[in-house]
Parts: structure tokens; C-alpha cells; sequence
């Protein structure tokens, strides 16, 4: 894309970047450095980045004789070849030189590379196995000839690994196929952790999408908020998206060094071309390491890799004519059909043999032992150990910024707000001051980067959010549920939860600040992790976000209102926070009910309680039952959720016979298909947001909606 810092012949400095950089933020780091140049000859460098290489266009391409042991035969070929090609290379050659810092990390250190590019899914195969943690068979662990042709015969490994980057291959922290928060989600894995290193490895592509975008700027939020770790960014600029050039191989190499600048980082740039130039370069930017909390000026700038290594890069140039290199081609498999085509098949055999595998794996199928001597090791940058939190009380506190304090005194917590912490009315500190576990960014994506990378290391946090703007992270939830799901089937469990407090509630806001929509996505998942706590009251509210904060392995979202509203008995809350659902007895006739009125949501019940009461005026002859639910998605089915009312839980509740008037706080559709597997649900009758056609006052918008206690009361009557 842009030529290197230094040509390949130029002499290899002492420093790349002259004795006028400063001190070391991570001297520990830098001396790791330093051991892995001595230690590590550069030809195990480059013998380690060919075998990744060849295993990941093995993976492509063979189905038999992985290391070339014998002269490549149509046989050995797929019919089909699958998978993606183009970022391997860059981020091989990244993992190649990163595998001895690991190696030689400070005691109680911790390097953890995070991979943007979702379709490095080969080289993180490759790597895991190189570094004896794949089981590619299933049964057998360790390096074998056996689990070499598994690896190579069973791409994309489909239901095992899957053949992108998933936590169900050992390492990966981050799922890559959600484009764009890599760089925020690095950096939430860096907060309150000064032991911790993060490499993102971010593709040219995604810088182009507004969570990395966002992410370089929203470094500057988090000065002076605490004790953090590092993060050393790397730009894979290798010139090409999916379809054609990056916006970024559009700048020249100054152009991306203002910009980058600008940004307050100091990039070092090189083309991958001379390893012990690379190394040196990769030595003196750990030495210019700086806390993620630094802010800019006498203690440097934050320093960053461009590595414009292209697209592709080791694979084939031309093919009877056609161009490879330097095309869209590269991005997926760069020839076709090489089984039944006799010139790509000739372009395969001389691409793999160029590797020369036979140097780099055994007849046993282990690494070389040159190509050992830069490897990670079994560790591979996963954490020595999670932190832990002490279980916070049960017991309801009387507001819920009194669960959050009570909650970062503990430590090891964060509160991640898009600049609405103070409009969202927590009061975080006596004198109104924001403190430094709590910070703030005009970003929605960023704050669940932030989030993810935070809870993904082991700690607590919390996203307090509008309603409206919530939804704006519908696409990362999605993708990192999926990421939780696989972490899960692999045996990964007891992980914070994510959490999320979701208020500014669209009932009381304007016309461009009413969307509910966040939520009904979630449910529409039916991820068994997922639960939408839906409380009456403040009280309420604060016990169930203490029991989210203590919890592990689920999604939650709690919807409470930011503005006093009534209080109801705390008799029924118990069984409310249990079970999911409970009858509020001073609104419950004895007997069987006429008719059942259910809330979930403090404005809902706020609504349906007071139309309760006018039905008791009105019609004192109708025998009602008003039961609140606590968390909706215990409406739903046992065979999707796993905290469903049980058939007769849900029976005594709702009756058999009785027709029932339900309050939502969200779409009615979405809790509607919950109750869809439930027998006769034809009596349910569900009210909740539906999207005003003008703007409207609250109470208006309450009329429109028919969620008013009038309206309600009026419908009850039907």
C-alpha cells in the first residue's frame, strides 16, 4: 500500500526510534522484548510464520499429505476448496513474532492478541495446534500425524471449531466475525488490569466502520480514570476489503501517519519484508508502552504498528494469465478448482511446496524444533487466572445508584454510560462528581466494547443507557451472544454477566427518544442466557440489579424508570425475583378470577394498578387476580428458557379459563410470541408500545398505546 519506515537492505539500528525515546511505561515489558530478540534466532521467526502459512492454505486446499512428503497428487485436493485466505498471512506473521514475548512474559503478566479479522479462522486453527491446544480429532490430544491430517481433512471443522474465529477454538477471547469493536474491546480488557498486554490485530476494512472509527478518540475518555494495562493496536493494511481497495490504501504513508497523529498515537510503520528490521521495531514499541489511562504529552504518544504487508501475501501471483495478487481473488480461496484445473493445480503444488513443510513439521506431525523455539507455548495468552468478587447481600437497597456504589467499593467494576449517567439520575458519589470506575463516551458501541472486553476478563460491569439508544447495539448483542453460546458448548463457564441498565424510558421522552426496540430483539434470540427484568418499583429494581451484578453467565437487561413513581407492598417480591412472577394479594379477589390483570415494568404497573382500582369502583362485581412479572422471559417456553414457568406455575398465575390483560413495557409482538407455545393464549391480551404517528405527550402516548389506567380499565371491560 505505502512503502516501509526503511528500505529491506538499510543496516539494523540499535533503536528504529533513536535515542530520544522516552522512559518505558512497562519496563517489564520492554525487557521481555529485548530476552525474546536474544533468545529467538530470526530464521525460527520466519520457520514459524511458513508453517502457519501452510497450514492455513493446507486447510484450504488438501484433504491428504499435509506436509508434502511426497509429490502433491489430484487426490490429495479437495473438489471444493473453503475457507478464507487473504488476512492469514498478516496476521501469521504477527502471531510468529508475538510467540516468543509470550513465551517471556513478566511473572503475573499477561499478552492476550485479539483478532479483528473474523476470517483468520485457518491461522488461529494453525496456531492452536502448533501450540499443542487443539484437538482437532476430538479424542486425542497433542501433536500427531493423526491430529495433523484432522486438522488438514476436516477444515472447516464445521460443528466442532467452525471454520472462522470462534471461542470454541482455544485462545480466542473475541469473536472476529463481530466487525468493528475489536480496538474498544481491547481496551475494556486493559481497564483495572496493569499486568495485562492487548494486541488487536484490526484489518484495514474495519477501520473503516464507526466502533473502530470511535474506538482511537475514545482512548481520551478513559485519562486519570485508574490503574490500567496496555494496548499496542496493529493495522493489518493490506490494501483490500472483501470487494476491492480500503479506503485506507486510498492515503499515502504520511496521510496515515497525521491521521493516526492526530489521534494521539506514534505509528511505527513496515511492509513485513525484513523480519530483523520488524523485530527491532516491534522491541522499541514496547518500550514506548503506556498505561491506557496515560493522557498525551511529556510521557509520549501511545504507540501503534501499521503492518502494510498485502493481502494474500506468499500465495500465488499469477495463474495462466489471470492476476491473483493484488485482487479481490486473494480474499477467499485464490484458485478455484486446482483438482480439475491443470494450471492452478501446478500454481498449488509450487505455492505449498514453497513452505517447504517437510523443514517444519515431523513425520510425527509436531513442529520442528526450530519452529518450536518461537512458539507461545500451551498458554498462549490466555489469563493465569480470573479475578474474583465477593457475592454481594440479597437484600433490596433503597435505590439503585446505591447498588452500583455498593458495588464498585468491591473493586474490579465499571460503569460504562454514553455521557447519561448524571440525565439517568445516578448519583455515583456524595458530591455529585463522577468517580473513576465510572466513565462516560458519547458512543453506544464503544461503551459495550468497553463492556465486552471488561466482563470477558473476568470482572463486573454495568451499561446504563437510554431506551432509545440502546438499540443501537442490537447487531454487537447478537454477535456476542453467539460468541457466549460457543464459549459455553466449549466448556468455558462462570463469566460475568453482561449487564445492562436501561432507562430514560421512552414513556416519559420525546417523539425521537421512544424505541423499546432493543429488548424485543433480544427475546426475538431466544438465547437461553438472555433475561429482561421488568420490575414495579424502585426498590425492586435496585434488588434485582444487585442479583445481576452477583450473578454469572447470563445477559440481562433491567428496564426501570429514571423518575419516582409509587411504591407497592414488598410482601410478593420475594417469589417476583424467584420465580420470575407473583401475585400482588391487595389487588386479588379470593377464589377464581373473572379476570387476570399481569404488569411487567414499573410504568405498566404504575398504569395497570391504578386501573385495578378504578375496576373495583366501576365493577365491584368482577373478580380480579393482578400478578406482576419480574423477568419476561419466564413467559416463554421451558424448552427455550430455561427459567420458564413450569406448567403449573404458570397455571396458577394465569388461571385456565380466565380472560387476561397484560401490561408490557416493550412491543406487545415480542411477548406475545412468548406466550405463543402456551395453551389457549387467545385470552391473553397483550398492550404495550406501539409507535405514536406524530409526537405526543407522555400521557398522550400512554392514550395512543392504550396503556393508561383508563384505557386499561376500559378494555378490562370489553
Amino acid at each position: 500500500m505505502f512503502p516501509a519506515t526503511t528500505p529491506c537492505t538499510a543496516p539494523r539500528p540499535t533503536s528504529v526510534l533513536g535515542p530520544e525515546a522516552s522512559p518505558a511505561g512497562f519496563p517489564e515489558w520492554s525487557h521481555a522484548a529485548e530476552q525474546a530478540e536474544q533468545d529467538v534466532p530470526d530464521r525460527a521467526i520466519d520457520a514459524c510464520w511458513r508453517a502457519l502459512n501452510h497450514l492455513c492454505a493446507a486447510q484450504l486446499y488438501l484433504l491428504d499429505n499435509p506436509r508434502l512428503a511426497r509429490p502433491l497428487t489430484t487426490a490429495d485436493v479437495r473438489q471444493t476448496p473453503r475457507g478464507h485466505w487473504g488476512v492469514c498471512p498478516p496476521v501469521n506473521f504477527m502471531l510468529a513474532h508475538l510467540g516468543p514475548l509470550i513465551a517471556r512474559r513478566p511473572a503475573g503478566s499477561e499478552l492476550l492478541v485479539l483478532h479483528g479479522a473474523g476470517h483468520a479462522g485457518p491461522s488461529a486453527l494453525a496456531h492452536a495446534y502448533l501450540n499443542d491446544t487443539l484437538e482437532p480429532d476430538g479424542r486425542t490430544p497433542g501433536w500427531s500425524m493423526s491430529n495433523l491430517q484432522a486438522l488438514i481433512a476436516g477444515f472447516p471443522h464445521t460443528e466442532r471449531f467452525g471454520g472462522e474465529i470462534t471461542p470454541l477454538i482455544p485462545g480466542v477471547r473475541y469473536t472476529g466475525g463481530q466487525l468493528g469493536p475489536a480496538l474498544a474491546v481491547a481496551q475494556g480488557m486493559a481497564l483495572d488490569a496493569p499486568h495485562r498486554l492487548v494486541v488487536p490485530l484490526i484489518g484495514d476494512g474495519e477501520l473503516e466502520t464507526g466502533a473502530a472509527a470511535a474506538a482511537w478518540l475514545a482512548r481520551r475518555a478513559l485519562v486519570d480514570s485508574g490503574a490500567h494495562g496496555a494496548v499496542l493496536p496493529v493495522v493489518l493494511a493490506n490494501g483490500l476489503k472483501m470487494g476491492g481497495p480500503s479506503l485506507l490504501a486510498g492515503m499515502s504513508q504520511d496521510e496515515v501517519r497525521n491521521y493516526f497523529t492526530g489521534l494521539g498515537y506514534e505509528p511505527l510503520f513496515h511492509d513485513g519484508a525484513d523480519q530483523g528490521y520488524f523485530r527491532r521495531l516491534l522491541s522499541d514499541a514496547f518500550a514506548r508502552l503506556r498505561p491506557l489511562g496515560t493522557a498525551d504529552g511529556k510521557a509520549g504518544r501511545h504507540p501503534m504498528l501499521v503492518l502494510s504487508m498485502p493481502k494474500g501475501h506468499t500465495g500465488p501471483q499469477q495463474v495462466a494469465g489471470r492476476q491473483i495478487a493484488g485482487t479481490p481473488a486473494v480474499h477467499k480461496t485464490p484458485l478455484k478448482d486446482p483438482r480439475h484445473d491443470d494450471a492452478e493445480f501446478a500454481a498449488l503444488a509450487d505455492w505449498l511446496a514453497s513452505y517447504r513443510p517437510a523443514e517444519l513439521l515431523t513425520a510425527h506431525g509436531q513442529p520442528s524444533s526450530l519452529v518450536r523455539q518461537a512458539l507461545a507455548g500451551p498458554a498462549a495468552g490466555l489469563p493465569t487466572a480470573r479475578s474474583q468478587t465477593p457475592p454481594l447481600s440479597r437484600e433490596p437497597q433503597p435505590v439503585v445508584s446505591a447498588v452500583i456504589r455498593e458495588r464498585a467499593s468491591k473493586g474490579a467494576f465499571r460503569l460504562f454510560s454514553p455521557d447519561e449517567i448524571a440525565s439517568n439520575r445516578l448519583e455515583l458519589a456524595p458530591d455529585g462528581s463522577r468517580p473513576p470506575w465510572a466513565v462516560e463516551i458519547l458512543n453506544e458501541e464503544i461503551c459495550h466494547g468497553w463492556l465486552q472486553g471488561y466482563t470477558e476478563t473476568g470482572r463486573d460491569a454495568l451499561l446504563a443507557t437510554y431506551e432509545a439508544f440502546a438499540p443501537v447495539n442490537t447487531s454487537l448483542l447478537v454477535q456476542h451472544l453467539k460468541h457466549r453460546r460457543l464459549q459455553h458448548a466449549s466448556g468455558q463457564r462462570d463469566l460475568p454477566s453482561v449487564n445492562y441498565l436501561i432507562t430514560s424510558l421512552g414513556w416519559r421522552n420525546t417523539y425521537t427518544h421512544q424505541n423499546p426496540g432493543l429488548v424485543s430483539s433480544m427475546l426475538q434470540t431466544e438465547d437461553r442466557s438472555v433475561h429482561v427484568y421488568t420490575p414495579a418499583d424502585a426498590t425492586r429494581a435496585a434488588a434485582v440489579l444487585a442479583a445481576m451484578l452477583a450473578g454469572r453467565d447470563r445477559v440481562n437487561f433491567l428496564v426501570t424508570d429514571k423518575h419516582p413513581g409509587p411504591a407497592f407492598p414488598p410482601g410478593p417480591f420475594l417469589n417476583e425475583l424467584t420465580t420470575g412472577a407473583a401475585i400482588w394479594p391487595h389487588l386479588t379477589h379470593d377464589g377464581d378470577p373473572d379476570l387476570v390483570l399481569a404488569s411487567a415494568g414499573d410504568v405498566p404497573a404504575r398504569e395497570l394498578s391504578a386501573a385495578a382500582t378504578l375496576l373495583r369502583a366501576s365493577h365491584p362485581h368482577i373478580k380480579t387476580r393482578y400478578l406482576h412479572i419480574n423477568d419476561l422471559t419466564v413467559l416463554g417456553p421451558a424448552s427455550t428458557w430455561p427459567y420458564a414457568l413450569s406448567v403449573r406455575a404458570f397455571t396458577s398465575l394465569f388461571s385456565t379459563r380466565s380472560p387476561v390483560l397484560m401490561a408490557v413495557p416493550t412491543h406487545a409482538g415480542a411477548v406475545r410470541a412468548l406466550l405463543a407455545t402456551r395453551s389457549e393464549t387467545t385470552r391473553f391480551h397483550v398492550v404495550g408500545y406501539r409507535e405514536p404517528r406524530r409526537p405526543t405527550t407522555p400521557e398522550g402516548l400512554l392514550d395512543d398505546c392504550g396503556l393508561s389506567a383508563a384505557a386499561l380499565a376500559a378494555q378490562a371491560t370489553i
